[in-house]
């Protein structure tokens, strides 16, 4: 049975991770118990565990906060990545690490492919991009797994927020012209656990970097709607209060009428087929991560 080293595990992709490899043992570790900012920390902590594989999730993610704090996002980010990549060639043991659509300026007009050229235009998107390079300048068998637009039952994310904001408020202004896929942490761990099943002797050969998202498309303004929708019809069931604003007061607007401290690509869509073909996996579409979700979110 494989070994397997999870950090983040209080993470919202942790966290899941956690409950879908309980077929695998398992030391699952958080922020507190494996501090990323501490390199002494990450290299005994590993040597200790001996693990054949390093799944890694956690990260620096707070996008707007990253433009203040650049050396502590670059830390968690790629230092922490690099160093985990060299301990886990030290052991012969793979990794398994979650970057981002960041990666990326956003000004492609269709879905972007694992060989597009990357130009990051935040702090946060630039610390992923150098984790990534670090990563393969070690050159141990690894898998870099690229999504967006991440949310889930735990953790601070876009579900959470639009629920919250939609029981206080009458009306909602969302952002409309960024558009991507919202993908579940549920659904990136089920296709995780595919990926270690079957990530075996051939790692060599699946080495590289994967997009990894939901199927489909849409904007925030659009997953607005779609979480309002589905939260309503599910509360409606159990005769509970549905949300104070309704889906026709839940208006688009652009990304200038919503400045924040870091620049967002306008288009987040990455193109899944390799990671389809190379590893046979099925993705749900966004709407269906969403009412996987949405069942645990209301119980």
């Amino acid at each position: 049975m494989k070994k397997i080293l999870l950090t983040g595990v209080n993470g919202q992709v942790g966290h899941a991770l956690k409950t879908k490899l309980a077929d695998y043992e398992v030391l699952a570790l958080s922020r507190e118990q494996l501090d990323l900012t501490k390199t002494h920390d990450i290299k005994r902590i590993v040597r200790d565990i001996k693990p054949n594989i390093i799944i890694n999730p956690a990260a620096y993610t707070a996008v707007d906060k990253a433009e203040s704090e650049p050396e502590l996002a670059f830390a968690i980010n790629a230092t922490a990545a690099q160093v985990l990549a060299e301990e886990a060639a030290r052991l012969d043991a793979g990794l398994i690490h979650f970057s981002t659509d960041y990666v990326y300026d956003g000004t492609k007009i269709s879905a972007y492919v694992e060989t597009d050229e990357v130009n990051p235009v935040s702090v946060y998107g630039k610390s992923k991009l150098a984790g990534e390079a670090a990563i393969r300048a070690v050159g141990l068998p690894h898998i870099i797994l690229r999504t967006s637009w991440v949310y889930g039952v735990y953790g601070k994310n876009f579900l959470k927020t639009i629920v919250r904001l939609a029981a206080e408020r009458d009306s909602l202004r969302i952002v409309g012209d960024q558009f991507g896929a919202p993908t579940s942490s549920e659904s990136i761990a089920d296709a995780v656990v595919q990926l270690v099943s079957t990530w075996q002797a051939t790692q060599e050969n699946q080495t590289g970097t994967y997009h990894f998202t939901n199927d489909g498309e849409t904007s925030w303004h659009g997953f607005s709607c779609e979480i309002v929708s589905q939260y309503n019809a599910l509360v409606k069931e159990k005769d509970w209060p549905t949300l104070k604003a309704k889906i026709e007061n839940i208006s688009a607007i652009t990304t200038a009428d919503y400045p924040t401290p870091a620049a967002r690509p306008a288009n987040s869509r990455l193109n899944n087929a390799k990671l389809k073909q190379v590893f046979n996996v099925q993705l749900p579409t966004w709407q269906q991560g969403l009412q996987q979700v949405m069942q645990n979110f209301i119980i």
